[in-house]
């Protein structure tokens, strides 16, 4: 929604009553600054973003804007003025003219002013006419550079820590495969960039900090490897193997060791391996039967995997060092059940995956502590779900358009957008928040 001047003079006409002073700025975080019940799929906090000056200011507004709508959680006013005086209160007030943000339904009013360094953010509270929250944001000398909007992104993360007491997911990256390539792209669908991986790479998985990925390569010299993203180098943790075959690893012990499937002509299991090597220590015993695609607790005591012990591919669950197997998904058993890559979010509440449904894949999530399916998706086939860490957003893999795309869901209001646009994304990964190097 934008308003242009006309439609701000109508407002600031509608406005009624004398714009108090703006008090002393309070740049202590006070926690959720709206109260109330909150329905997603009917509440979204109003936000105006004013306009942004200097060099590169469209694009830093354009960029928060769009972090602020993706996070489903806000409805944003971008507000467009000729006559910026029209946006500030009456006679001497340092603030805004606050009774003209009440009648654009705006709760909050974000500020953004570019200084030597980077970027001064003021947030303003409209209901209490005054700027509740304040921050400085450095901005890397490169203007639109990865770096650069990554910086950009965090700002809308903090903004919206802010005003609802959680942090954004704006500031976070998602790797993927395209054929035999990793690739990663920000959050938002922008900045994609080739990781330089070993040839015939894929299943890439992130560590908790987001600086490493782990992936495998196929063919004569299978391996396990973990590419550094500073340095974009990768080193092999396993391999290279004959005649073997590695499947989907992912990080464990706060980064510290891999979980992965090893395969071969007897079926596969799962293995743990320190990150450094050594001796691989074997946690399931699947003789002749498929078991991969592990996903991990976020207090690392769990472990959720995928396994034909029992006939077609089901979700089993099992402690981290291999005891306790039980099976998770034990509804609606039959011959043709298919049900596969999991993936724990990051609150430990649900876990999410794909099944087979009337012959194509859909996705599901499905409570650790047992309950009824929800299904979150029926159009075209959708495979291969990954968290974001606020544990309310999934990427996963789906063929809507036709073509194998990434897709976004916000699984509280059942919003969808996509993230691809070439054809043939698979396999994504949700990274965590990253933090500044």
């Amino acid at each position: 929604m934008r308003f242009n001047h006309v439609a701000l003079c109508a407002a600031t006409a509608l406005a009624a009553g004398v714009v108090k002073t703006a008090a002393a700025q309070d740049t202590t975080f006070r926690g959720v600054m709206i109260s109330g019940a909150y329905d997603p799929l009917r509440d979204k906090i109003g936000i105006a973003l004013l306009p942004v000056g200097g060099a590169y200011g469209d694009s830093i507004r354009a960029i928060v804007s769009r972090d602020m709508d993706y996070s489903d959680r806000f409805l944003v006013i971008n507000i467009d003025s000729a006559e910026p005086a029209a946006l500030r209160g009456q006679g001497n007030a340092a603030g805004l003219n606050y009774p003209l943000f009440s009648r654009l339904n705006a709760t909050g009013v974000v500020q953004i002013t570019a200084v030597p360094t980077g970027l001064h953010v003021s947030l303003h509270d409209v209901g209490r006419e005054q700027v509740i929250n304040v921050g400085e944001f450095p901005l890397p000398s490169t203007g639109l550079s990865r770096d650069w909007r990554l910086a950009v992104h965090r700002v809308s993360d903090e903004v919206e820590r802010w005003m609802t007491g959680q942090r954004g997911i704006a500031a976070t990256r998602i790797a993927y495969m395209r054929g035999n390539s990793i690739r990663i792209v920000d959050s938002d669908g922008a900045a994609e960039i080739t990781v330089p991986t070993e040839p015939e790479a894929g299943s890439p998985a992130w560590n908790s900090t987001g600086s490493m990925i782990t992936y495998t390569t196929f063919g004569t010299s299978a391996r396990v490897l973990v590419i550094d993203l500073s340095t974009g180098r990768s080193r092999a943790v396993i391999g290279p193997t004959r005649n073997t075959l590695y499947l989907t690893p992912i990080f464990a012990g706060n980064g510290a060791s891999l979980i992965y499937a090893r395969g071969g002509e007897t079926g596969s299991d799962l293995f743990s391996i320190g990150l450094n090597g050594g001796s691989p220590q074997q946690l399931t015993a699947g003789r002749g039967t498929e078991n991969s695609n592990p996903t991990l607790s976020p207090d690392g005591r769990r472990i959720v995997f995928v396994s034909g012990r029992k006939g077609p591919p089901e979700l089993y669950i099992m402690d981290s060092d291999g005891t306790d197997v039980s099976t998770l998904t034990d509804y609606d058993f039959s011959p043709k059940t298919y049900r596969s890559d999991p993936d724990w979010s990051p609150d430990g509440r649900l876990v999410a995956y794909q099944e087979r449904i009337n012959d194509r894949f859909q996705i599901r999530t499905f409570r650790v502590a047992g309950g009824t399916p929800k299904l979150l998706t029926n159009e075209g086939e959708n495979e291969q779900p990954s968290w974001a860490p606020d544990a309310r957003h999934l990427v996963f893999t789906s063929t809507r358009t036709g073509v194998r795309q990434l897709w976004v869901l916000d699984t509280e209001s059942n919003r969808v957008r996509q993230l691809t646009k070439s054809g043939g994304s698979r396999l994504a990964s949700w990274s965590a928040r990253l933090a500044e190097q």
